[in-house]
């Protein structure tokens, strides 16, 4: 099923704000809504025109929001849900669109529903989680809670034993307390998740980032009935809210695409070789030029023409689940990620504070089920003020420690200076958003991607716009035969690349678009 697209998905670039972190306006060490309403104008400065907002509802925040404890309420660290209105209204005026991360797979064990879901006598709840029929028997191949409640059975979980796994049912049931899709149970949950998105649309949200999207019926390991449930959910929203937007964490375009989502996250896991650019042992954006792309680019082109070659696969900088881009890219080969990710099919997604460098803060006590992710979810640096004006708390009442470093990198010294990282993403972004080629939709054809080789090569093309873009991140000159022969240079970083007799010579750590 081919979802109608939202037309202001053609040209989004996504800003993904990790709400905790981004910007304190009532000296508690934690970020809110009026944080992010107050910086609007500078995302929409730099060039973004879309929000992803990482989960913001009500929770004991044992995953970082992950774990939901009320859909319907704001946490209230962040505001209230009249404050979250306003931040929709505030984007719309500006031109901005907001989704919200929505968590469909599991709740906290302190939602109501769970409470319920563990009394001994049957409920509206008993049935909204996947509970096996004795205390005994763990479900196959999940993690569980058991011995905790006077109801006999164990609970699946989802990855932390504080999050129960909502039940949605089995494709193939095999066991008696494994429940069909159609069985009263699943389907009050996915009738509930509808009422969830219903409400949030309904005050202004303009879609969402679904969270593990491709994992709520359970023994589906084609994703069949996955997809069926959230073609149910398209169908849904087709009837009421057609313009919702909604992308999938999931990986696998050809299902979710099918399934009815707009878009799909190429994920940091599983096979798509995401890391062999920019955070392994040696990543090809790194100048020491020991990288291999060609892996990467295979899995690409094999989701591209299973998505056929919609150009609806989403390439973030990173995300709160990674290491930050600095740890592993530095200096001016930053750019040259951007040149890449911000001339590539899909809508681009942004991590707050990668458009300045932000590092990795390194050895970090786990804060709120981070772990080793909590060193990529440090407090936005916004100037030389106290907190690197995030927060005007004392440090210690801060949410996450900050980079301490004398030299971190600062929102307000990177616009100061017309050679930073964040004026060439700045840059990259209005080229991008001058030449539909270069957008969502325009289709890619990779000119050269060979293993262990630099450089990366590719045509971007829609209607007869066509642009070559061409990026070296290595310390040394490179070159490579070429059918097409540049016309005018669109942008270019580094030093001037040559063509002459079909073969173009790129000089070291250079990247440029050219129009053919």
């Amino acid at each position: 099923m081919a979802a109608k697209q939202p037309l202001w998905l053609d040209n989004a670039i996504f800003y993904e704000i990790y709400p905790q972190s981004f910007k304190d306006t009532n000296a508690d060490g934690i970020g809110d809504f009026q944080g992010i309403i107050d910086k609007l104008d500078y995302i929409r400065e730099l060039g973004c025109n879309a929000l992803w907002i990482n989960p913001c509802f009500k929770s004991p925040f044992g995953d970082a929001g992950y774990d939901v404890a009320d859909y319907y309420t704001v946490a209230p660290r962040y505001g209230t849900n009249e404050d979250l209105k306003r931040l929709f209204a505030e984007a719309h005026r500006r031109d901005m669109h907001v989704l919200l991360d929505l968590v469909p797979g599991h709740t906290s064990v302190e939602h109501p529903w769970f409470k319920e879901s563990m009394k001994a006598e049957r409920n509206e709840y008993t049935d909204r989680y996947v509970w096996t029929d004795s205390v005994w028997e763990e479900p196959q191949g999940m993690g569980c809670l058991r011995g905790i409640s006077p109801r006999d059975g164990s609970c699946a979980i989802n990855f932390f034993s504080s999050q129960p796994a909502l039940n949605y049912g089995f494709l193939n049931p095999t066991l008696p307390w494994q429940q069909p899709m159609d069985a009263p149970g699943p389907r009050a949950t996915l009738e509930e998740l509808k009422n969830i998105m219903r409400f949030w649309l309904s005050m202004g949200c303009d879609g969402f980032r679904v969270d593990m999207a491709g994992s709520l019926v359970k023994h589906d390991p084609e994703g069949l009935g996955t997809i069926r449930l959230w073609q149910e959910v398209r169908a849904f929203l087709d009837a009421e809210f057609p313009m919702a937007a909604m992308v999938s964490e999931w990986g696998e375009p050809d299902k979710s695409l099918q399934g009815g989502f707009h878009m799909d996250f190429l994920l940091h896991f599983g096979p798509s070789h995401y890391n062999d650019l920019f955070r392994c042992e040696e990543p090809f954006f790194s100048e020491r030029g020991k990288g291999d792309v060609s892996a990467f680019v295979e899995k690409y082109l094999e989701n591209y023409e299973k998505s056929q070659r919609k150009g609806l696969i989403c390439i973030p900088s990173g995300n709160h689940d990674m290491d930050r881009l600095a740890r592993s890219i530095h200096g001016d080969n930053l750019k040259l990620a951007f040149a890449f990710l911000l001339s590539m099919p899909g809508a681009p997604f942004i991590y707050y504070g990668d458009e300045i460098g932000m590092r990795y803060v390194e050895n970090h006590v786990s804060v709120e089920g981070g772990y080793n992710r909590t060193g990529s979810r440090s407090p936005m640096q916004w100037d030389s003020t106290v907190n690197a004006g995030f927060s005007a708390a004392p440090k210690q009442k801060l949410y996450i420690r900050q980079d301490e470093s004398a030299d971190r990198p600062t929102a307000a010294a990177q616009m100061a200076d017309e050679n930073s990282l964040y004026h060439e993403i700045k840059r990259l972004i209005a080229i991008r958003q001058a030449h539909k080629a270069l957008q969502s939709k325009g289709e890619i054809e990779f000119v050269y991607a060979q293993k262990d080789a630099y450089p990366l090569a590719y045509v971007r093309t829609s209607g007869d716009e066509k642009i070559l873009v061409v990026i070296n991140p290595s310390a040394r000159e490179v070159a490579f035969n070429c059918a097409h022969a540049p016309k005018e240079t669109l942008y270019r970083f580094g030093s001037e690349i040559i063509f002459a007799a079909g073969k173009l010579t790129v000089p070291p750590q250079t990247a440029a678009y050219f129009s053919l």
